[in-house]
């Protein structure tokens, strides 16, 4: 008798065993559309086991409990979130579990954006504490073997699009945005900067004020080629993004700029002191970059706005002013236009908007 309810009893078990077996491997989704399940830290394999059941990533709890209970010695379940968009097997959502593969969430950082509008984006996408990143990018030893003359990250941060996982740590973002800087200049400007030199310092500086005067890639050797001449010649750059990054490093708040923020009194300010500011005004992308280093050789000296995203460049101060002059027309002008359909269309429901801050588009070097 005995014999007979071990007999059973293995045979039992070699069926549940089979039947575990065969869960494991076999794809399951009682979930519509995608899910993302956040584990959160401190959770055993008990509550995780029986979130998954209930979320729908599993039908059963035994089999994947038991693959788990196997190597608890050893491994353990990483907290984070997971997404789930497919029919999978119990082997792979264990797998994926222990691997902490979880959800790597697409951050986009413009080029041209500064410490803070990278703040915010990431505030924005994971969360993450703006003031705490911008501290952790006022720490300079991170860069002093590129630059040792650097007054803070900003420059290095290369934009880009990267993935963050929910949680991430303001360090780890700008470990892994120098990492990209770091690789650029490595791969696309071999030898290019000296160690010890302080051309690389001078080149993401003059990259950044070529970022945020244009959008227009084919245009920033011009302007890097303008800047570039007005240095040789003692020349003030005047360039209104130093301004506005000199107000945003005192907190003001910025719009449109006006004769009396061009006399703000800051290292950064081009309208008062000759030669490049004290270092980056934003982070600068691969274009601004190859134009610093290789600047138009075109003997322009001045340009401003044409008034549709472009630029008009000129050599003398005589030509420059007539150019000026026609913008101002064209500005005026279109502000009339404007006024005009204002009057013409009916007035909408009021509703709140974001502001961005900008500043208007105006010319290098328009007061000399």
């Amino acid at each position: 008798m005995k014999r007979r309810l071990a007999l059973l009893v293995a045979v039992l078990l070699l069926l549940g065993a089979g039947w575990a077996a065969r869960d494991l491997y076999r794809p399951y989704r009682g979930y519509s559309g995608n899910l993302l399940l956040d584990i959160p830290a401190g959770s055993d394999a008990v509550i995780v086991t029986e979130m998954l059941v209930l979320r729908g990533v599993l039908a059963h709890r035994l089999p994947f409990f038991l693959r788990y209970a196997v190597s608890r010695s050893h491994r353990r379940f990483k907290a984070g979130e997971y997404y789930f968009d497919r029919p999978l097997p119990p082997i792979d959502v264990y797998r994926k579990l222990i691997q902490g593969d979880v959800y790597l969430y697409p951050v986009v950082i413009p080029e041209g954006s500064d410490r803070y509008d990278i703040g915010h984006i990431l505030n924005e996408r994971l969360g993450l504490d703006p003031a705490a990143f911008l501290r952790v990018t006022e720490n300079t030893s991170l860069i002093r073997d590129l630059d040792p003359q650097a007054p803070s990250l900003e420059g290095y941060l290369f934009p880009d699009t990267y993935r963050f996982a929910k949680g991430v740590t303001p360090a780890s973002v700008v470990a892994t945005m120098l990492a990209r800087f770091r690789h650029v200049i490595a791969t696309k400007f071999p030898g290019e900067f000296p160690p010890g030199s302080t051309k690389l310092h001078e080149t993401v500086t003059l990259a950044s004020l070529v970022e945020k005067e244009t959008p227009d890639a084919a245009e920033r050797p011009l302007v890097a080629g303008v800047f570039t001449r007005r240095l040789e010649k003692g020349m003030l750059l005047q360039c209104d993004p130093t301004v506005v990054y000199a107000m945003r490093l005192d907190r003001q708040p910025v719009s449109a700029l006006t004769s009396s923020d061009l006399k703000i009194d800051s290292p950064y300010n081009t309208y008062l002191h000759a030669g490049l500011p004290p270092g980056p005004i934003a982070n600068p992308g691969l274009a601004s970059l190859q134009a610093a280093v290789h600047p138009s050789d075109e003997q322009t000296l001045y340009f401003v706005s044409n008034n549709h995203g472009g630029h008009i460049f000129a050599k003398t101060l005589a030509e420059h002013q007539r150019n000026v002059s026609r913008y101002r027309r064209e500005v005026a002008a279109l502000r009339h236009q404007a006024s005009e359909k204002a009057q013409k269309t009916p007035s909408p429901r009021p509703r709140r908007e974001r502001h961005a801050a900008t500043s208007a588009k105006k010319s290098a070097g328009h007061t000399q």
